[in-house]
């Protein structure tokens, strides 16, 4: 898609010249009321709005959306305003409505938007996400026609600082469309070597180090786990590391994401109904990539390095079976029990990689376990590993409105990842806590001592209902925002 052109603005809103103007409404105490910034378009209703607004419908539940003409009392000739839900609403409530009112702008090419004078970051947020559309294999594309939307420019605050926050929450947009985009492409277009050539394109556009290990350096590496799970695809695996290193560089983040570009289960074949959502399987590589983008464009004093491992897990005379026993890159040794259980595979060879640079934070993310979707549903990811820094990745994920929930990794769990034949088995023997063996399992590959958080993200990455908020059919880009959050706090406070 083409991403409107957002700006601020202090125009009068009666006069400006624009398709529609979008105003936020809240379920007051005693009724329907105007959220802030609505002021002078009210003045130009003499008063009668709310009355108008009430009549057609509107109460102020969040993401509700009323459509008004405004009959010459603006230069716009629609108002539409979207509920906000309870005054005093949150960024993630600015957030939903902000995409609700996009997603019901029709065919209009120029916006104006009060809903930034509540929260501004969270509206432009919402805005470009709730926008967005994915029409590149559509014969006939119904594409968004939005080309510009004007934001009131909030009461307190400098314009330095409007403008500031204006360029950062586009750009964090801009990183989440990214990974939409590609979790959004069909496999047979995005396969390891096209991803890998998608990122380079990324970091070269963005001044970003980037480095592609093929089929061939990595069996002269010794990635066992990448070589295992990719063995079985025409399409043979890569690893990709993208390396940026802002101004005065304080901290070291290393990221590794999950690149499965298609998942049949392997061998361990996976049942028919809803495979083709395995599409969305490389989601947490994606989220990678365009976190370091994100790093590049708004010049965290941070080194950020992502290793994202990207291989197609299909069943063939190449395949690897149930019963092998890989060597992973480091040299532990794992027996395969089931082949759908491939991500954790991929990841471990990339973790001990990342971790040979030294970072002092390491965070991973991937489409990993069904057990995830089973424990938290669709719209929560489940956060693993060492304490206080899951905690804290938990934390930053629900403040962006990622939904995120801090998980443990008991011990007794361990034991039944143990082999009779190699140092551990890739899955326990038992269905019980899926999610949780799996995080045990990576823990494996993790040095003692590094702050680490693995994000689950097999529920959220990937939308299979009907349009919400900000968010769209199809590839949601979670978890960027949480990613984004991270990096900041990191750059911020260590």
């Amino acid at each position: 898609m083409t991403a409107p052109k957002l700006a601020l603005t202090d125009s009068d809103l009666v006069a400006l010249a624009v398709d529609v103007v979008v105003v936020g409404t809240v379920q007051g105490p005693d009724g329907l009321e105007l959220a802030p910034g609505s002021d002078a378009v009210a003045a130009a209703f003499d008063g009668e709005l709310l009355k108008t607004l009430a009549v057609l419908g509107a109460t102020g539940k969040a993401e509700e959306v009323v459509k008004a003409p405004t009959g010459g009392k603006l230069a716009a000739p629609l108002l539409v305003a979207v509920g906000l839900g309870k005054p005093e609403p949150t960024g993630e409530q600015v957030r939903r409505a902000a995409g609700a009112a996009a997603r019901a702008l029709g065919k209009a090419k120029k916006a104006a938007s009060t809903l930034s004078a509540v929260d501004l970051g969270a509206a432009v947020e919402g805005t470009l996400l709730g926008s967005y559309t994915f029409t590149r294999y559509k014969s006939e594309a119904s594409e968004s026609t939005l080309a510009k939307v004007e934001f009131v420019s909030p009461a307190e605050g400098a314009a330095k600082e409007h403008k500031a926050a204006l360029k950062a929450h586009t750009a964090i947009a801009e990183s989440v469309i990214i990974t939409r985009d590609l979790v959004n492409t069909p496999p047979n277009d995005l396969f390891p070597a096209s991803f890998a050539e998608r990122a380079v394109e990324l970091a070269e556009a963005n001044g970003i180090t980037v480095e592609v290990l093929d089929e061939k350096a990595l069996r002269k590496g010794g990635y066992g786990g990448i070589l295992g799970v990719g063995g079985g695809s025409a399409r043979q695996p890569r690893l990709v590391r993208l390396s940026y290193k802002g101004p005065k560089a304080r901290k070291k983040v290393a990221l590794v994401g999950k690149g499965i570009t298609f998942d049949t289960g392997g061998i361990s074949i996976k049942p028919a109904a809803g495979m083709d959502e395995m599409t969305s399987d490389m989601g947490g590589a994606a989220a990678m990539v365009a976190s370091v983008v994100l790093a590049a464009k708004l010049k965290y004093p941070l080194e950020v390095v992502a290793t994202v491992p990207m291989a197609e897990n299909m069943p063939s005379g190449d395949a690897y079976r149930p019963g092998d026993v890989l060597t992973q890159y480091g040299g532990k040794t794992v027996e395969v029990l089931n082949t759908d259980a491939e991500g954790r595979l991929i990841l471990a060879d990339a973790i001990v990689r990342a971790c040979e640079d030294n970072p002092d934070y390491l965070i991973d993310t991937a489409t990993l376990t069904g057990a995830a979707v089973v424990a938290l549903g669709k719209r929560t990811a489940g956060v693993m590993g060492t304490e206080e820094f899951r905690d804290r990745v938990a934390e930053l994920g629900n403040a962006v409105g990622e939904g995120a929930w801090a998980m443990p990794l008991p011990e007794e769990l361990r034991s039944d990842l143990d082999s009779r034949l190699a140092d551990l088995a890739n899955v326990t023997g038992h269905r019980w806590g899926g999610m949780l063996a799996a995080g045990l399992f990576l823990k494996e590959f993790v040095p003692d001592g590094l702050p680490w958080a693995h994000i689950d993200v097999a529920g959220p990455a990937y939308n299979t209902g009907g349009p919400f908020g900000y968010t769209t059919k199809g590839g949601t880009g979670v978890p960027v925002r949480t990613i984004a959050a991270v990096l900041a706090d990191i750059a911020a406070n260590g």
